[in-house]
């Protein structure tokens, strides 16, 4: 090995500076580490000995050393390379100061050797400069003395080439035409000269190439060349290696990915999948939603697969209205009222733009076809209604049209129309969905006045839907009631001794009839009654039916009327009806008893005389009282008001028969006085009272018991039998008298009655015979029930048992001057009371 030095002469620091340089071409590239260090220490050596002239003050010693040598190798000895004695280094405080950042090599003051104390990573002290020097100085002192000192250093290969980014990307159209070039990143490689990079390789690719050149610097650049048209839609991506290469040996090498992305071109237009779609939706969806989600495609990528949906201009504007369209995902959605009804189908065209510069865009046509849902209600349309009708109204007369529809369809459109049960009407159809409403029954007014017709019309759909309306029919009275009274007949009773125009009661009518239909009026259907005419003696309120009476009634003269009133209405024709009226004039007790046996002929005493000899219950008198009052008012009841001797005479209560309770005794008084009152049964009772004085005579009289059809001697011209026949006769002519005086008044009317007024109950009426002396009672009281007729001392006593109730019992006398068993000569005169 040649070691090749240059000594160089410099003016420095006011003296001559030897510079030992040796060039790096004499230093193998091959040489191995060991060698090297062995090559520097020869070179140091012999540095040293040629700086050690001592005719150079000052001079500039240079050094090369690799980098990255091991921590703690000596370099070089400066003692010995500087002519140095060992010995004196510590007395002369040699130093060192390193012109660098770190303190890269250390001084042993020991030795004089300079030795590495840290890492020399020239790509580190000297980032990219070809050469890399370390400068520093050595300080002595007594006497002051610096050496400057350069240090180079070396590069080795110890870096490989890297790139700035492990990934490069590229984005290259799919229309790029071939031969474009791309130019990549280049590799860095912080070593300099032959360990920098080199060159570069690409891994096998169809469609790229590598075009490796040299820059201006000197460093090296790779191009990627299209070798093949791309097209994304087959290949999106391609995934290239990259190797760059340096000079060293061994040759390192550093890799990264290319990345080329095939940009996407506009070329592909969208597609649907279907050219028409057909979709089918239930009427009465809701609002949003879905009906048909539409899915365009395209090749394309970015903006240009990003696809827009819209309608176009053919589409309507009904269906733009009842339909959503999303723009961005393409879902078709409800956004209005879906009505079968309205619209059975709707038409859409669809079209798919996408967003490329030069857009394209496809189409498809979608048809929505509307369900029907029964959601229509059916509808009832009244075309004719008459209200109000007559109640007379004949029957099958059409009152009313009604018509029905459903806007559904099918089963759902269909309509079945109804009217209540039980109803006087019927439902016939004329025409399609059209209905007569007529009269199937007679109707009547007065039972239902007014028909509330609800028509009712239900579809066929399921569930059924229904509607309904309801018309009032309101009936118009016709006069076709008679007035009704509450009773066919009518009994009134009034009592006698009523006050003139007193109420007698209401008959009041009912017409279910309206208006002057129903006003009502009155009347008293004229009739005669005893001659009278009915208007004399009552009225009638014509507008309510109050009856009155028109005068005072009088039981013992009128006991009853009968007759008719009648309410008639104000319809056209008037209607009417009649009713029976019976007014029963009840009996006050207004008339006190009358004695009218025994007779008297003066005030109330009667002297009567029998004989001493009577036996034991003899028939002594018979007190007889009349009463014209009623039954209930005229019973009689008879007792003693006085006696002389209680245990002597007893007295009937119901006949006044006077009879002995024992035989007359010596001591008895010759005359005996009896007060007898008869009493009517009315409240407050009215009575009468007569006295009876007895005297009792020795002579003998053949007398009898009470028994049937038994001729008695008595006699006839007695004082007391003159008195009674006088009387009797009295009230006999009297009551002829009045009647005749009646008769005779009644005779004097217009219009006078063939038939002589009824006899009044309990009058009395007495028809004498001039021929005839003594007279006969009749009576029809079943409280009469035996006949006395006073006795006289030359006639004779019959009497007569009484027979069933309700007949007649007679009073009669016999006939003076005939014999005791003698009457059937007698012509009696008769006092009667009626039945």
């Amino acid at each position: 090995m040649d070691l090749c030095l240059n000594i160089k002469p410099t003016a420095s620091h006011g003296g001559l500076r030897v510079c030992i340089e040796m060039p790096k071409t004499c230093i193998p590239s091959s040489m191995t580490h060991s060698v090297t260090m062995q090559f520097w220490q020869r070179y140091v050596m012999v540095f040293v000995l040629l700086s050690s002239v001592r005719l150079i003050p000052a001079s500039v010693t240079h050094y090369t050393i690799p980098e990255e040598m091991t921590v703690g190798s000596v370099v070089f000895n400066l003692a010995t390379d500087l002519g140095l004695e060992v010995k004196t280094l510590s007395n002369r405080k040699m130093r060192i100061d390193l012109i660098a950042n770190k303190k890269y090599l250390e001084l042993n003051k020991d030795t004089g050797e300079l030795f590495v104390a840290e890492r020399i990573d020239r790509e580190t002290l000297c980032p990219k400069m070809s050469s890399c020097f370390l400068k520093m100085e050595v300080i002595l002192e007594n006497p002051v003395r610096i050496f400057n000192i350069d240090i180079e250093i070396l590069d080795i290969n110890d870096n490989a080439p890297q790139f700035r980014r492990d990934v490069i990307h590229l984005d290259i159209s799919e229309s790029t035409p071939i031969g474009e070039r791309f130019s990549l990143s280049n590799a860095v490689d912080p070593d300099v000269g032959i360990n920098t990079v080199k060159t570069y390789h690409l891994s096998e690719s169809e469609h790229f190439t590598l075009e490796v050149r040299t820059s201006r610097d000197g460093s090296k650049l790779a191009d990627l060349i299209l070798a093949k048209a791309l097209d994304r839609e087959r290949q999106a991506m391609f995934n290239l290696i990259l190797t760059a290469v340096d000079g060293g040996t061994p040759a390192g090498s550093g890799t990264a990915s290319v990345m080329v992305q095939v940009l996407d071109t506009n070329d592909n237009a969208p597609v649907f999948d279907k050219g028409v779609y057909t979709v089918r939706t239930l009427e009465n969806s809701p609002v949003g939603s879905l009906v048909i989600n539409l899915n365009a495609t395209d090749l394309d990528e970015g903006s240009n697969s990003d696809i827009t949906y819209s309608y176009s201009l053919y589409t309507s504007e009904k269906a733009q209205e009842t339909f959503n369209l999303n723009a961005k995902s393409g879902e078709i959605t409800v956004k209005g009222v879906l009505n079968y009804e309205d619209y059975k189908i709707y038409d859409m065209e669809i079209i798919a733009t996408d967003k490329g510069v030069n857009s394209l865009s496809g189409q498809c046509t979608v048809k929505v076809i509307v369900e029907d849902m029964n959601d229509n209600h059916p509808e009832i349309s009244i075309k004719s209604f008459q209200s109000p009708v007559g109640e007379d109204i004949e029957v099958d007369t059409v009152i009313a049209v009604v018509s029905v529809s459903d806007k559904d369809s099918g089963d759902n459109g269909e309509v079945d129309l109804h009217i209540p049960r039980h109803m006087p009407f019927k439902l016939r159809q004329s025409s399609d969905n059209y209905y007569e409403l007529v009269v199937s029954e007679p109707l009547d007014r007065e039972k239902v006045p007014e028909y509330d017709i609800t028509f009712t019309v239900t579809d066929r759909g399921s569930p059924p839907l229904s509607d309904n309306e309801t018309m009032t029919l309101e009936l118009l009275d016709v006069n076709d009631n008679v007035p009704q009274f509450p009773q066919s007949f009518y009994t009134i009773r009034v009592p006698e001794n009523n006050a003139p125009g007193a109420l007698l009661g209401s008959l009041t009518a009912f017409d279910p009839d309206l208006h002057e239909n129903q006003y009502l009026v009155y009347f008293i259907l004229e009739k005669e009654i005893a001659n009278t005419s009915i208007s004399m003696l009552f009225s009638i309120n014509p507008e309510n039916g109050n009856l009155y009476a028109l005068k005072t009634f009088d039981y013992e003269i009128e006991k009853e009327f009968l007759f008719h009133i009648e309410a008639r209405d104000s319809g056209s024709p008037p209607l009417s009806t009649n009713v029976t009226v019976h007014i029963i004039i009840m009996d006050q007790n207004d008339n006190a008893p009358v004695i009218v046996s025994p007779w008297r002929t003066h005030g109330s005493v009667v002297e009567e005389k029998i004989p001493r000899s009577t036996d034991k219950g003899s028939l002594v008198a018979k007190v007889i009282a009349l009463d014209t009052d009623s039954v209930h008012n005229s019973r009689i009841t008879y007792q003693f008001l006085q006696v002389t001797d209680v245990t002597l005479f007893s007295l009937d209560q119901f006949n006044g028969e006077i009879r002995t309770m024992r035989m007359f005794s010596y001591r008895d008084p010759r005359h005996q006085q009896l007060v007898v009152v008869a009493k009517d049964n009315g409240q407050p009772s009215l009575s009468a009272t007569v006295t009876i004085k007895l005297s009792t005579v020795e002579t003998a009289v053949k007398h009898y018991s009470d028994m049937t059809e038994v001729p008695l001697e008595y006699d006839i011209f007695s004082h007391l039998n003159l008195y009674l026949v006088i009387g009797l006769g009295s009230v006999s002519f009297l009551l002829l008298i009045t009647i005749l005086v009646t008769i005779v008044l009644k005779c004097q009317k217009p219009k006078s009655s063939s038939k002589a007024p009824p006899p009044c109950r309990n009058s009395v009426i007495s028809e004498r015979n001039s021929t005839i002396a003594d007279s006969t009672l009749v009576s029809n009281d079943a409280y009469w029930y035996s006949l006395f007729l006073a006795e006289t001392r030359k006639g004779k006593l019959v009497v007569r048992q009484p027979v069933p109730k309700g007949s007649r019992y007679i009073v009669s006398s016999i006939p003076r001057g005939t014999g005791v068993t003698d009457t059937s000569g007698s012509a009696p005169s008769t006092l009667q009371y009626p039945k």
